[in-house]
């Protein structure tokens, strides 16, 4: 057990031999797995640094489904101290990942509205995401605004609003190929829209046949897809939405196998019961790739901090076992100001990191020849014998050499940069 106290190099080299061997006992190499999670890029998003305030200075509430809880001292003022804690976090994360960007986190020195943001109002975040390493994607932002505050975005049924909403999307759009184009690397630009009735709609096909109009406009140029790639998000209920929305996990399916988009699916977005590691491989067999954003709802679209679940495995399974690694996108969809902010990023992301590892470090071949052979018996024996091998040895070895923190010692840093820098932020919002 992990009592806090420092691991010395020698120790946690001794440990990872010993687990190598293990793991050789089953036929698994592990320094192939570690391999394999060097290439693992996870999409940490912004929101959860700052409560989704963004930088508009809109003082609107946030609706559309959306609630940050808690309140945290230190949370950044400005994008520089987002930046910051951003750095902080990703010190503490093995390996090399990207930024989720939503367009309300613009720099913008006077207002501007989302149907005319540009790309110069995200250099700042190109210029630093090149100095950093780190691969940007994006999300048009269709909430908390005045366009937004009876539930409806693009399928609203006035046409003016439509059309802002539409142009916003564009705007995204553009946004999201110069931030690939200037990075090198695709942008996924995922398209999620709150739009939804509280209680029970009288007619439920026209604002799809809407919603459905106002994607084709959006997505009516064609763009690049070694700089931008689109994703649709579904969703079961939101607050405020609770009895219908208009952009259901079906609706969103068949748009994106006819439009040959990829489809996001939130581990938060569906019943309590329902989980999004069974749907990627039904998915995949559609669609060339589809967009994760992993979060943990607890009794509904709750949106926690990710935990070594039972779930968060089983996804990370699915995407090894079915060879999707170069066809899934991981991204992080979670918010929570009870706790440390910088914390809750590398809580989140260290646990998505681990169960892919756990998933590199599974017999699956001799998993599914057991299955293959009707040897079931087999199958589960060894499903059962592989939780118990020596995954924390290898993981402790793999941060040592990302040049990340073992063990607990990440929260020491976090505390320390706590005192340090956040604590001695005030509560006053500043502007950029």
């Amino acid at each position: 057990m992990d009592n806090g106290t420092p691991k010395s190099e020698s120790a946690i080299e001794s440990a990872f031999a010993l687990a190598a061997a293990r793991y050789s006992q089953v036929g698994v190499d592990v320094h192939n797995a570690m391999n394999c999670l060097k290439n693992i890029s996870v999409s940490m998003h912004c929101w959860q640094g700052d409560d989704v305030k963004g930088f508009e200075n809109l003082n609107e509430d946030l609706g559309g489904g959306l609630a940050v809880t808690g309140n945290h001292p230190g949370r950044p003022r400005n994008v520089d101290e987002l930046r910051a804690d951003l750095e902080q976090a990703y010190s503490l994360i093995p390996g090399k990942h990207r930024l989720n960007l939503h367009a309300i986190y613009g720099e913008f020195p006077t207002a501007v509205e989302r149907d005319q943001i540009g790309s110069e109002h995200f250099q700042g975040w190109i210029d630093w995401a090149r100095s950093q390493g780190v691969g940007l994607d994006f999300n048009p932002s269709f909430f908390a605004h005045p366009n937004a505050n009876d539930g409806f975005t693009l399928a609203h049924s006035d046409s003016g609003i439509r059309q802002f909403w539409i142009d916003h999307g564009i705007a995204c759009r553009n946004i999201a190929d110069e931030m690939g184009a200037a990075i090198g690397s695709p942008c996924v630009t995922n398209f999620w829209v709150p739009d939804g009735y509280k209680d029970l709609p009288a007619d439920r096909t026209a604002p799809r046949k809407r919603l459905a109009s106002s994607l084709d406009k959006i997505f009516e140029q064609k763009l690049d897809p070694q700089n931008s790639l689109d994703a649709v998000e579904c969703k079961l209920f939101g607050i405020g939405s609770e009895s219908y929305v208009v952009g259901s996990h079906e609706f969103y399916l068949g748009y994106a196998i006819t439009r040959e988009k990829l489809l996001c699916l939130d581990a938060g977005h569906f019943h309590p019961t329902e989980v999004i590691s069974d749907k990627i491989s039904a998915a995949m067999l559609y669609l060339p790739d589809i967009l994760l954003h992993v979060s943990r709802g607890v009794r509904w679209d709750s949106d926690h901090v990710v935990t070594l679940s039972d779930e968060l495995q089983a996804i990370a399974q699915e995407i090894v076992r079915g060879n999707y690694v170069d066809r899934v996108r991981i991204g992080l969809d979670f918010f929570d100001a009870s706790i440390n902010r910088v914390a809750a990023w590398a809580i989140g992301t260290r646990n998505m990191l681990k169960a892919m590892l756990m998933a590199f470090l599974e017999p699956t071949y001799q998993l599914k020849q057991f299955e293959l052979e009707g040897d079931l018996t087999s199958r589960l024996a060894l499903m059962e014998e592989q939780k118990t091998l020596p995954i924390g040895a290898v993981w402790d070895y793999y941060c040592m050499t990302e040049g990340a923190p073992v063990g607990m010692d990440w929260l020491k840093q976090v505390k320390q940069y706590e005192t340090d820098v956040q604590l001695g932020r005030s509560s006053v919002r500043e502007q950029v």
